[in-house]
């Protein structure tokens, strides 16, 4: 037996008890000891029933990811699961914490299951483009019915210990000492139940097969070119059509399919990258600063968005507007958030109440004296910025942190109105804020680490994905986003319709194509910016102008229910709309532009050859730290397809010499923007890849 096992015996009762912290995770060592342990304890003519617990903080919360990558070892999980199952003694998994994954699925292994009354369980396969491998597509079903099934796998978040009660999934919910009363329940069985000959959930054949259609319609249009969840469905529409025996063996053929997958290799490398992220020199350095009370300044969109972030995880916060009115209207921006919510039915009116009793609205600076960080989310203007700085420098205790929501704006131009610039930071959320997990970190030169820490600290708090970015023009996300949004634009012009663009990069798995995202963002932020840099622009850049005529007849995009798409009567999905065509055609003939013809295949090398070669040079600036944060950015917060696991794990699998190639071909057309990146071309000559710079 392995030391990450134990096996002890009180009474008659075997107690296998696994201590592999934090979540024991069922690695190698873990799954062979549980094995020998069943095995021993089944032979053991004195023990009449097994009890299975974790040690610590969680039953198995799943794999071991460590072993992620590599070949599997003997035993294998669905091996040691079998032995469980086929023990002739009663075997009660007694379940804490999260039993997750491959721990949920010992559980249903197991004869009974008894758990705390706040017990997670769930599957979360999908996540890293997988499905249960070891019998959960199986047993689940079995037990409580295709709907509920397919609910939690195909969701992949975990049900609370009462849900999975109620539909057979646990035997026994207790509030008292789980071991004790795990002792209890295991000495007076009798006899073993299998789950793989339970057929309670089988029973209704056609809403099993309605529940499958509904699920299969869904993932098609909300999962589309993912394998796993159609692998998932595939698996439970096998429990009606297949013995449990070939139903399983169905299920590890569609695993080990989806694990050798380039989606899964993807979504695992995305997996991975979210968890580095947090991990900056600045934090290795420093503690973060006390963060009890948030400033926020501004209650318009973002600035309500970030109120509602912070509320929800129980930081009060204090709201600044310039007048009554535009207060007023900042708390009715939040309590919006809060009332949908009350109208779908997920929250209460009490919970409302509690939230909102942590906010304090005031158009007076000074009520911010005691705040730990003051988040400013004003007009996306230098000069606004600013003075908004001016003033908290003024009212803002000395050990507080000052930080901008700004989206391109140089930080050390906003910082240096404050007489403590070292004290500032950037801090980007992606709108909504309160439901965007992205948080780009912006880090001035000069910026004392304990404040970087703290922003970190604060998108823990938030439930954010950080991501470090130095201080660039547009950051990481919108400085790349401005490339191929310039790339983009350069093949409307020389003929694709923004209409052809949008589907190419939807059919690639983005959730909608760039010219719908500008509408949606609102056509006049880009304009803003194109004005406000145009002194600036180097004259050789080919420059575009079909956006600025588009914006100059006043239409922004949904809000004026007219951009590049059509929106009737407050549509939020648009249509192609002839005029644009138009506008487009005068821009061409206006310069001489003959179209042609551009498939969706070129599109998309185009598109993402802009996109990598300036994340290269981001990275080479140090504007990144390293090429899977640029993966998380874009994941997160601008629709990237998770399952091709951000654009430098997609550049990886593409060929980083083939698009090197692509980038020098189109150098021929146009030298001043489609320059290669020196990186690219270093990593190319030293044989290296971004996964290599990781």
């Amino acid at each position: 037996m392995s030391d990450l096992v134990t096996l002890s015996k009180s009474g008659t009762v075997a107690i296998v008890e696994i201590n592999n912290p934090p979540v024991n995770a069922l690695g190698q060592a873990v799954r062979k000891g549980l094995l020998d342990a069943v095995k021993q304890a089944e032979a053991d003519p004195e023990v009449t029933a097994i009890v299975i617990i974790g040690a610590g903080r969680t039953f198995p919360a799943g794999a071991d990811i460590k072993e992620f990558g590599r070949p599997m070892e003997d035993p294998h999980l669905p091996d040691v699961i079998d032995q469980i199952e086929n023990c002739a003694k009663p075997v009660v998994a007694a379940l804490h914490g999260t039993a997750l994954g491959g721990g949920f699925e010992i559980a249903l292994g197991s004869h009974y299951r008894i758990a705390l009354s706040d017990t997670r369980v769930g599957l979360p396969e999908i996540h890293l483009g997988l499905i249960p491998g070891a019998g959960g597509t199986q047993r689940v079903p079995r037990l409580c019915g295709a709907e509920m099934a397919l609910g939690i796998m195909l969701k992949g978040t975990p049900i609370s210990a009462q849900a999975a009660n109620a539909a057979g999934l646990i035997d026994c919910i207790v509030e008292s000492d789980l071991l004790d009363a795990a002792l209890t329940y295991a000495s007076q069985l009798t006899q073993v139940r299998r789950t793989r000959d339970e057929t309670r959930g089988l029973t209704d054949e056609p809403a099993y097969r309605a529940a499958l259609a509904a699920a299969e319609n869904m993932a098609n249009k909300r999962m589309r070119g993912q394998i796993a969840p159609l692998q998932i469905i595939a698996c439970v529409k096998a429990t009606l059509e297949k013995t449990f025996d070939e139903g399983r063996l169905y299920e590890r053929d569609c695993f080990f399919d989806c694990l050798a997958s380039e989606q899964s290799k993807g979504m695992i490398h995305a997996f991975f990258a979210e968890r580095a992220s947090a991990k900056v020199p600045e934090a290795g350095r420093a503690q973060p600063r006390p963060l009890n009370i948030l400033g926020v300044v501004g209650g318009g969109t973002m600035g309500a968005g970030i109120t509602v972030a912070a509320l929800n995880s129980g930081l009060p916060v204090t709201m600044i507007e310039r007048d009554d009115d535009s207060l007023k209207r900042g708390r009715t921006n939040v309590e919006k958030v809060y009332d949908r919510l009350l109208a779908k039915g997920r929250i209460t009116h009490d919970h409302k109440a509690s939230v909102m009793a942590l906010y304090t609205g005031s158009t007076d600076y000074a009520d911010l004296c005691d705040a730990d960080m003051v988040i400013e989310a004003v007009f996306e203007r230098l000069d606004v910025k600013r003075e908004v700085f001016t003033q908290l420098d003024k009212v803002m205790k000395p050990s507080a942190v000052f930080a901008s929501n700004t989206s391109y704006i140089d930080i050390d131009h906003i910082s240096s109105a404050t007489g403590r610039p070292n004290q500032v930071l950037g801090l980007h959320f992606f709108s909504p804020a309160n439901i965007m997990k992205l948080l780009e970190i912006v880090v001035p030169k000069g910026v004392a680490d304990d404040v970087v820490a703290t922003g970190f600290a604060l998108a823990k708090r938030l439930g954010k994905v950080p991501v470090r970015s130095g201080n660039s023009a547009g950051f990481i996300g919108n400085r790349i986003l401005g490339k191929y949004g310039m790339c983009a634009a350069h093949m409307m012009e020389d003929g694709a319709t923004p209409y052809e663009i949008d589907a190419a990069i939807y059919a690639f798995g983005y959730p909608m194509g760039i010219h719908a995202m500008y509408d949606l963002a609102g056509l006049d932020i880009g304009w803003d910016n194109r004005k406000s840099a145009a002194p600036t622009r180097n004259p050789a850049e080919r420059d575009v102008q079909i956006s600025d005529r588009i914006c100059e007849h006043g239409w922004f995009g949904q809000k004026t229910g007219r951009g590049f798409y059509l929106y009737p009567q407050g549509a939020r999905i648009g249509t192609p709309d002839p005029k644009v065509l138009t506008i487009i055609e005068a821009e061409r003939a206006l310069k001489g532009i003959t179209p042609r013809s551009f498939s969706y295949e070129e599109i998309m090398e185009r598109y993402m050859a802009a996109m990598v070669n300036e994340a290269c040079e981001v990275l080479r600036e140090a504007v990144a730290l390293k090429p899977s944060d640029i993966d998380v950015t874009f994941i997160q917060g601008y629709g990237f397809p998770r399952f091709r696991g951000g654009p430098m794990k997609y550049a990886d699998g593409y060929g980083l010499g083939k698009m090197l190639d692509n980038i020098r071909a189109y150098e021929t057309e146009d030298p001043v923007f489609w320059k290669p990146s020196p990186l690219l071309v270093d990593l190319i000559a030293a044989g290296h890849t971004f996964e290599d710079l990781n």
